[in-house]
């Protein structure tokens, strides 16, 4: 997932700081200049993919040269070029250009390219995410993962307890996700499909007007016939249409004009209520909960004073006592009408839940439970109709015991339910950003605004225009193209100060515009926006599980069948001391005899264990830590990352972008020959601008000063462009052989270095610097200087890291003055300069292999090799795309401070976790002897079932609580301060 992304990173040739997506202005044509509008809708339908292996590329400046190459070419409408996995994929139209004159082009930049069929280059795969109901413990959601795995074509199956979510990835050639929601019902589990396909939007409508089945049909059909509908679902009670589209070819307002046009307008359409979310179920499932064990009160309270607080109270007791059949009582009467409800109606849920599990060769908590309470219930039944037949016997029920051990559990539930529920807020939260509402703009074809309406932010699609006022939310995605402003972005990046925005500027969905008016265009909708990218890292990440989850699985298997063991072991042990007289019969109370003693410690045993305290012990505590994290700006994927964080005890850290500000400007030219600075910058430039380097994007901006009068020049053509790695170009521009790049680039292409010339690169080093040596013609003719400042707060960093016990080295492709002075300035001490990508790499597995547990800390560009080999990779200034699957932690704001705040959270986090397992099993350790009744012969304490029962249900709602205090996580002090001293980063 790494590699994919940095390729990614590498073919854009962009800094993880400016990631957002370069925007379509209106003025820029979409197709070859000179194609008529008629032949433009021929062209759509004509469009061509070809995939080519390309090999020779060693960087993202090949990649880039590539690229740009092959989009100079006519008819081509994308070009993608993947320099890690060697390979361009180009989306072109056949009438203007072939597959074998794309082929040539790549070659003719100087690499070499072979046609691939697609269909045998990637793996078919399709990511789809489930709810499921009913999970109880761990030993539910194995069971379900198990099942999942073993159909063919799964590739990959997660279910996660505390969310009640599963995601699979899987082949969509073998199997359908209706396959995998039946496995999950087989399981005995009710199966709820979220989503499916992560290139697909996805929206529900609510038809109003539908009295007949045609008319659904009817209604379908003219939705099929929408280009980019991929699939219907249709719920006729509800009156519910589920459509999956392509948002690039169509969007909601489209479906709803279908919809209002058919059947002479008698439909009305709108967006669905929100009911089938994350946050609806919790709150039904919440409400479930709350009427169970309210309607449980009305039926166990009676029970309860009868059996414990009447029989005390003399007038009540002779009521209660007066027999109603031979020896059976008023009051045992009562109980048993009462308690029946309880056991069999309310209590139906656990039944269910046994049959499910047992019938797939698994035990739950469900199992104890039902047990349990059936051992009390059914026992007091025998005794009462044994007390009705009989002159004699003496009945003595535990009747309160089953019904006060349900009330006890759904109460326990209710609240664990709860608290499972703000695990959650931080998805909560990020949702609730997107605005109600946006005013949505019609444009003439001079692109003057006619009309205004305002619109469902949820009917936005692609292209449209969007008017942001001030004070108002950003209502999705896209750039600039009219007015200026400044936009809050923090609740999306973190960044704490505004962002000036002016025409062409990218804007985030869900930030809020400060002063001006924005006239915004829409190029990310649904789930492509940023804010529903950020959820659905979240989401993933909180289904990852932990390695160390791995624990409570491997116990969640054997801890059921080994409680109901332990309890019928300690039923038959009390119950044959008992009647073999080995303990004194003064022991017994009054009211029972051995076998009821024996059978209220078996069943207290039964009760007492909590299986979901273990297994809800990981997933909280990561699903609160990433959403902390995500609100500071800290985006951590899953239980893997936090835990590998947490160990943590060496950073690599890059220069550029990292360490440094990342924004290089030439401070400094020096000409060795006479020359017109302009015509030396114009000859440089010309070479530079098909470089993709951060170094070379400052030559060009620096050169643009000297074409004042044009806002975006164009320089002259560079013919043989070469890009040597870790070197420099050349080019030869004007029938001139340019060759840019550092010293040891210019004895390989023998230039000679004047005197003067090494005694200002090694000036420039001394001060921080980088230089840059441009040769023309095979003469040294100047050196440029090139700054790229430190990030303010990377001293600092450094030196709290120091007191973290954290070892700091930095390593980079800059020469080895520059390298040594920057990280003297740090006050990193270990430093390796002149590294090639793969070199870092190697760097990260030595330290490994030297007992360290490494992170990397890069922007991306050229980092990927690290950040796949470190044991935690740390993507710094993900800008607006978060889409990204480089790193296992993303930090958002490219603020140095957010490397500790990640550690610090993880090693927080996987302390709650600690916690929570040394809770988990230490209740269970200590309460399960002491309900088997350890403690009786020398105190005479009994733990009464119910009381056993409350406090499982106590278990499993502490774990969660115990989770949500981190909620609270306040980053280090250290890190406070320096914000007290104004050391932020622009």
């Amino acid at each position: 997932m790494a590699a994919k992304f940095l390729s990614l990173a590498c073919i854009r040739g962009e800094s993880f700081g400016d990631l957002s997506p370069r925007p379509r202005y209106p003025s820029m044509p979409k197709y070859p200049k000179g194609v008529s509008s008629d032949e433009e809708k021929n062209m759509e339908g004509s469009e061509a993919r070809a995939l080519f292996s390309v090999t020779g590329m060693t960087c993202s400046a090949c990649a880039g040269s590539v690229e740009k190459a092959v989009k100079r070419l006519p008819g081509i409408k994308e070009a993608v070029v993947d320099v890690l996995n060697n390979r361009a994929q180009v989306m072109f139209y056949p009438s203007f250009v072939n597959e074998e004159t794309i082929r040539e082009t790549i070659e003719d930049v100087g690499f070499q390219a072979t046609l691939m069929k697609e269909e045998t280059s990637e793996k078919s795969t399709q990511a789809c995410r489930i709810r499921i109901r009913g999970m109880t413990c761990t030993s539910c959601s194995t069971t379900i993962e198990s099942a999942l795995q073993v159909i063919p074509g799964v590739q990959k199956a997660q279910v996660a307890l505390a969310t009640e979510e599963a995601e699979v990835h899987y082949d969509p050639k073998i199997l359908t996700y209706n396959q995998l929601l039946q496995t999950i019902e087989d399981t005995g589990f009710e199966a709820i499909l979220i989503s499916a396909g992560e290139d697909m939007s996805k929206i529900q409508l609510k038809i109003d007007g539908v009295r007949t089945h045609n008319s659904m049909r009817m209604i379908e059909t003219s939705l099929e016939a929408l280009p980019g509908v991929a699939d219907i679902d249709i719920d006729p009670e509800l009156r519910k249409f589920s459509l999956s589209y392509k948002a690039d070819l169509t969007g909601p307002r489209n479906f709803i004009q279908v919809i209002e046009s058919t059947g002479s307008g008698r439909f009305k359409a709108m967006i669905f209520p929100e009911g089938g979310g994350r946050v609806s179920h919790r709150e039904e499932e919440i409400r479930q909960y709350y009427k169970s064990f309210l309607w449980s009160l009305i039926f166990t309270i009676p029970v309860f004073l009868t059996s414990m607080v009447f029989m005390y109270i003399p007038g009540l007791k002779h009521g209660l006592d007066t027999k109603v059949v031979n020896m059976m009582s008023i009051g045992e009467l009562l109980r048993w009408v009462l308690s029946t409800p309880v056991q069999f109606i309310i209590g139906r849920r656990f039944y269910v839940g046994s049959y499910k599990s047992l019938k797939h060769g698994s035990a739950n908590m469900d199992v104890l439970i039902a047990l349990g309470t059936n051992a009390a219930y059914f026992y007091s039944v025998y005794s009462v109709l044994r007390a009705a037949t009989s002159q004699d016997f003496e009945s003595s029920d535990f009747f309160e015991t089953s019904a006060m051990l349900i009330s006890f559990i759904l109460l326990g539930k209710y609240l664990e339910v709860m608290a499972k529920g703000k695990t959650s807020e931080a998805i909560a939260k990020l949702m609730d950003l997107a605005p109600e509402t946006a005013t949505l703009l019609t444009l003439d074809s001079e692109g003057n605004v006619i009309n205004e309406e305002e619109t469902d932010s949820r009917l936005i699609q692609k292209n449209d225009v969007i008017k942001i006022i001030p004070g108002a939310k950003v209502a999705s995605d896209g750039f600039v193209v009219w007015g200026q402003s400044h936009v809050n972005e923090s609740m999306i990046t973190g960044e704490s100060r505004p962002v000036a925005k002016r025409k062409g500027d990218t804007v985030i969905g869900g930030t809020v515009n400060e002063n001006g008016v924005l006239h915004i265009k829409a190029t990310r909708v649904g789930s492509e926006s940023a804010l529903s990218q950020i959820v659905r890292l979240i989401e993933s990440a909180q289904m990852a599980k932990a390695p160390v989850q791995k624990f409570a699985d491997r116990i969640s298997k054997y801890f059921v069948p080994l409680v109901i063991l332990l309890s019928f072991s300690t039923w038959l042990a009390w119950f044959l001391t008992g009647k073999f007289g080995a303990y004194p019969r003064s022991w017994i109370p009054s009211s029972m005899d051995s076998f009821q003693l024996a059978l209220q410690f078996g069943i207290s045993v039964m009760v007492i264990a909590c299986p979901c305290a273990l297994g809800l012990a990981t997933p909280t505590a990561v699903m609160v830590g990433t959403g902390v994290g995500a609100s500071q700006g800290v985006l951590i994927k899953g239980g893997q990352a936090l835990e590998s964080a947490h160990k943590v005890n060496c950073i690599v850290f890059d220069k550029t972008g990292t360490l440094t500000i990342g924004k290089p400007l030439v401070v400094n030219t020096k000409l060795l020959k006479n020359m017109v600075l302009r015509e030396f910058y114009e000859l440089v430039a010309a070479v530079e601008a098909n470089s993709e380097h951060p170094l070379a994007k400052a030559v060009v901006e620096y050169a643009k000063k000297f074409r004042d009068d044009e806002e975006r020049p164009v320089w002259p053509e560079a013919r043989d462009f070469q890009s040597i790695t870790g070197h420099g170009v050349k080019a030869t521009v004007k029938n001139k052989e340019i060759i840019v790049g550092n010293e040891s680039l210019m004895v390989d292409q023998n230039v000679d270095i004047p005197l003067d010339a090494e005694e200002m690169l090694a000036e420039v080093e001394g001060f921080a610097q980088t230089g840059i040596l441009v040769a023309i013609d095979g003469e040294l003719i100047g050196v440029l200087a090139i700054s790229d400042p430190l990030k303010p707060s990377a001293r600092e960093v450094i030196s709290i890291l120091k007191s973290m016990k954290v070892k700091s080295i930095m390593v980079t492709g800059d020469n080895w003055g520059t390298a040594k002075s920057i990280a003297k300035e740090v006050g990193i001490d270990d430093v390796i300069a002149e590294a090639k990508p793969e070199h870092k790499a190697e760097i990260v597995k030595e330290l490994q292999a030297s007992g360290y547990t490494v992170a990397m800390v890069g922007d991306g560009i050229n980092d990927s090799p690290a950040l796949v080999a470190a044991d935690v990779g740390m993507a710094i200034g993900a800008g607006t795309d978060i889409a990204i699957e480089a790193a296992d932690i993303v930090l958002m704001k490219s603020n140095l401070e957010d490397v500790i705040t990640a550690i610090d959270l993880s090693r927080k986090t996987f302390t709650r976790i600690r916690l929570n397992y040394i809770w988990a099993l230490g209740y269970n350790l200590l309460g399960i002897p002491i309900a088997a009744g350890v403690l009786f012969p020398s105190t005479k304490f009994r733990l009464p079932p119910w009381i056993a029962g409350a406090a499982m249900a106590a278990s499993s709602v502490s774990v969660v609580c115990c989770s949500l205090l981190l909620k609270y996580y306040k980053r280090p002090k250290k890190l406070d301060a320096l914000e007290i001293r104004g050391i932020t980063v622009e």
